[in-house]
């Protein structure tokens, strides 16, 4: 039954390879978060696809890079690595100095993100709750993009964003950090998106549900979720390098798009309500 359910709510793309073959021969692409998840899958997926292509890896975990290297290294691709803590500042400055000095970058994958959930009750002590979000998930890309943008200008390159379901929607509780730092990118890059078309460069975004990787395994909540498996979601990313299309959203995510727009109320209420219970539920914790 959960296969069957998982099948409906995340049914697997079609990917054209003599159309990926065509926008991707050649080109050298720029993956960060990619030692695990859904970077690692799609750098996998694009390394064993026979097509000739350079992908460059970036993550914290240098010694999975290092075997994703060995691995996935080829006749048809060359597959290059960075280490770069992309929770810092500097991580991100050493990046990019390394990307200026290395082959023009055609395609940007900008997979890397922090998710938490999270009371706001059990931040008040925890500055790093919105320092490590705020940066992996809005500062880090939108630095990278603006670094990138004169090399992607030349060659006319595609920069894919990887996003969440939830940005869509309307805010949630106990995910008020992550939310914040998702939109927040999310507002920034529509807004670049139509001077980055004047010049040639595609934009394309990917509003992923609950996928199953091992980010989601803390959480009690998911263990027993429909979750989208991960090779699917890698296999989403690739299917927007395949074709012209600007997004990816699950197919029922338009109808709680139209839902939250017009039961907003309701909504509200069940939040408070979800709230409550929580609380009622931790404050019970707390006595036993």
């Amino acid at each position: 039954m959960r296969k069957l359910l998982t099948y409906i709510l995340f049914p697997p793309p079609n990917i054209s390879y003599k159309n990926l073959d065509k926008n991707l021969r050649g080109k050298t692409l720029l993956i960060t978060g990619a030692s695990y998840g859904i970077g690692e899958h799609t750098a996998r997926i694009l390394a064993n696809a026979g097509i000739s292509c350079r992908l460059i890896l970036t993550a914290r975990s240098t010694e999975k890079l290092i075997a994703l290297q060995k691995e996935l290294q080829s006749e048809h691709c060359e597959v290059q690595i960075f280490s770069a803590d992309l929770y810092q500042a500097e991580g991100v400055e050493t990046l990019i100095t390394f990307i200026k000095s290395a082959q023009p970058i055609d395609i940007f994958i900008s997979n890397a993100g922090k998710s938490i959930r999270r009371s706001i009750w059990q931040s008040l002590e925890r500055p790093q709750d919105l320092q490590r979000t705020a940066q992996l998930n809005y500062l880090t890309p939108t630095r990278l993009v603006m670094a990138l943008l004169p090399l992607l200008r030349t060659k006319k390159g595609h920069i894919i964003h990887v996003s969440a379901a939830s940005v869509l929607l309307p805010p949630m509780p106990y995910w008020a950090f992550y939310q914040a730092s998702k939109v927040a990118f999310e507002q920034w890059f529509e807004a670049i998106q139509p001077e980055l078309k004047c010049w040639g460069i595609r934009t394309s975004a990917v509003y992923f549900p609950l996928v199953r990787t091992r980010m989601i395994e803390p959480n009690e909540l998911y263990k027993n979720a429909p979750a989208m498996p991960v090779e699917q979601a890698a296999k989403h990313i690739i299917s927007l390098i395949a074709t012209p299309r600007k997004k990816f959203q699950p197919w029922w995510l338009g109808f709680l798009i139209f839902l939250a727009f017009f039961f907003g109320k309701i909504l509200s209420w069940l939040n408070d309500g979800y709230a409550r219970k929580n609380m009622a539920h931790s404050q019970s914790n707390e006595i036993t």
